[in-house]
């Protein structure tokens, strides 16, 4: 049985309010046969807003859990999908930002989840503080403008006076010009909601696509979809003193509706990890 059997001619909702319809539906549509459709009642702000006048308080995958019930609750459907991404310094790349984003589907109807990941370098994401309006040349330039938005406030970690979605350079210069008579300077700093910023909706049309193509992988006993890489096992041996080092030994797949698991290889392809990498040998 493949997955379109699964979802064909079922109705999903969108839990969002920033057009990510535009890119996730076309491939729901057209993979699996769903009638896609958003939800004016649902105001995803209320679970957090990059502008910072609302904190996030759950994990991004939870709440793009809480999107997906939320919007299901709403409109009395059974399959939802959205995404949360964030954005900052790269975890382990110094110096150099990044994009982390969950897109997760939910069909309450046979109790599965379908979640994807991405971390990514390409991003707009930046950040200035002003005193003169000189600062911006460099900074539109890294941050896409105006084919992406920007957001402007008195300071980072002041979002009461908050201006968002600005794509225009008159308005721009404008709204600085007016922080400035009344602050002295202000932050700009790129509006990342997905609206405003065709970098991150290009990440969501090739996460969607990764969605279906995990949703088309069914677990060879029991045939539910979704058969994908559930964790990594790590303790590939030193070639020097045989020790586990922390490298990943194998790819762990696993179903989530029967017990099923399948060892893979990794991706690196090796059998022996450098002694360089080894707590042992180099401690």
């Amino acid at each position: 049985m493949d997955s379109l059997t699964h979802f064909k001619g079922r109705k999903i909702v969108i839990a969002t309010k920033h057009g990510k319809e535009n890119v996730i539906a076309p491939h729901l549509t057209k993979d699996l046969g769903l009638y896609c459709f958003v939800t004016d009642q649902l105001d995803t702000d209320l679970l957090g807003t990059f502008s910072g006048e609302v904190d996030r308080t759950d994990s991004p995958v939870e709440t793009a859990r809480k999107k997906c019930q939320l919007a299901m609750d709403l409109t009395s459907v059974d399959l939802a999908i959205a995404s949360e991404g964030s954005f900052g310094p790269h975890p382990s790349i110094p110096f150099i930002p990044a994009h982390e984003e969950f897109l997760l589907l939910i069909d309450k109807k046979n109790n599965w989840e379908f979640l994807v990941r991405k971390l990514e370098t390409k991003t707009n994401y930046r950040q200035i503080t002003l005193t003169s309006i000189d600062m911006l040349t460099d900074f539109l330039h890294q941050a896409k403008f105006p084919s992406h938005g920007l957001i402007v406030k008195k300071q980072a970690d002041d979002s009461a006076d908050c201006v968002k979605g600005i794509r225009d350079k008159q308005v721009l210069h404008q709204t600085v010009e007016y922080f400035f008579s009344r602050f002295g300077q202000c932050t700009v700093e790129t509006d990342m909601r997905a609206m405003h910023n065709m970098t991150r909706m290009d990440v969501l049309d090739l996460m969607t696509a990764s969605l279906i193509q995990q949703i088309n992988s069914t677990c060879p006993t029991c045939q539910t979809p979704g058969f994908s890489l559930k964790e990594k096992e790590r303790g590939l041996p030193c070639s020097l003193c045989g020790n586990p080092t922390r490298t990943v030994k194998a790819d762990i797949y696993a179903c989530q509706a029967c017990t099923y698991t399948e060892h893979r290889p990794p991706g690196h392809a090796m059998e022996k990890e450098d002694p360089m990498y080894c707590d042992i040998c180099n401690p």
